[in-house]
């Protein structure tokens, strides 16, 4: 029942460490804790790295340069082994929000002098008492909503600094009932299934199915949050469809459940066409891909919340829309 306790552990540290280091302290605390082969996933504009040195130096330290005092405020800590790998391979994820005062500018993004909230979710595959490979999504788009900067149209849902579970035990320290996993599991493989099945729209009443009346789903920003199957469905699932062709899913690298919390994330989870609206976009006859992460809450017997998260960065720049540097030439004039 214990079996990933290690993991969760080495994780903790882990980050105990990173979120106190500073300048090049942040590479020792990557070379210690990852393997020598160590990969990382990460959003536009930092993508794939290959060591702990390319990760420190792409992402970690200017981003900590840009927000001093880094606190990291986990909403869901979870491990588990890989669903899509037969359980060959054992992650940890976490999720929440890296806090801290944004004083420097990041990304092109002006600093506020004020606290900001990056929205995270990270999974790290363990192997060998090493951090051996990691996916980092984080909502860039919300931190440039909190600097007032707003790359989008009117997104279709609500922008907030986005909350953990209502129940306030998403933090699994401790060892879960393994039985509760595999339901938990079960009704997410279930939901996907039946998702996959209808061409990615589902109809109310198979919606009602997997998902309480009362779902919360917490998108990204530039699409934002809805909360009732009803709103969900009208404020994404129809835009989503409308404004999207020929969608076809492409599976997932990861996926796996512990007690009444589990998710997954692609690279890339979708394909399609853009067929005209979503997120303001023209149509386009070009093929685009969708990196995706959704986590989940069970309650009982179906989904309760959602919170997810789409590098849509990466989306709009296969399309020539390339935001950050469309920000940094409006902010210059």
């Amino acid at each position: 029942m214990g079996e990933f306790q290690d993991n969760k552990q080495l994780v903790r540290n882990y980050y105990e460490e990173l979120d106190t280091a500073t300048g090049s302290d942040i590479n020792r605390v990557l070379m210690r804790y990852t393997s020598d082969d160590y990969f990382w996933r990460g959003m536009h504009p930092f993508y794939e790295q290959q060591g702990a040195d390319a990760v420190a130096e792409i992402f970690w330290k200017p981003f900590r340069s840009s927000f001093r005092y880094m606190q990291r405020r986990m909403d869901v800590f979870m491990a588990g082994r890989n669903d899509i790998d037969g359980g060959r391979t054992e992650w940890v994820c976490s999720m929440g929000h890296l806090m801290g005062l944004f004083d420097k500018d990041w990304l092109g993004i002006p600093s506020t002098g004020k606290m900001g909230f990056l929205r995270y979710v990270e999974f790290n595959r363990i192997a060998a008492g090493k951090i051996s490979e990691t996916a980092l999504f984080c909502d860039i788009i919300s931190v440039m909503k909190q600097a007032g900067v707003e790359p989008l149209p009117v997104q279709t849902g609500a922008f907030f600094i986005t909350p953990g579970p209502r129940t306030h035990d998403g933090l699994l320290y401790e060892p879960q009932d393994p039985a509760e996993s595999a339901r938990t599991l079960n009704l997410i493989n279930r939901m996907i299934d039946d998702l996959v099945g209808s061409d990615l729209e589902s109809p109310q009443d198979e919606l009602a199915d997997t998902w309480h009346d009362d779902m919360i789903w917490f998108g990204p920003a530039g699409i934002g949050a809805t909360y009732t199957r009803e709103r969900y469905q009208e404020q994404h699932q129809g835009p989503f469809s409308d404004g999207l062709d020929d969608i076809r899913f492409n599976g997932h690298i990861c996926r796996f459940a512990e007690g009444r919390y589990g998710g997954f994330f692609g690279w890339s989870n979708l394909t399609m066409k853009p067929c005209g609206g979503f997120l303001g976009l023209p149509a386009s006859n070009k093929d685009v891909h969708m990196r995706v992460v959704d986590i989940y809450r069970r309650d009982g017997g179906k989904l309760a919340e959602n919170w997810i998260f789409i590098d849509l960065l990466y989306f709009l720049m296969q399309q020539g829309d390339d935001v950050l540097d469309r920000t940094r030439h409006i902010l210059r004039r």
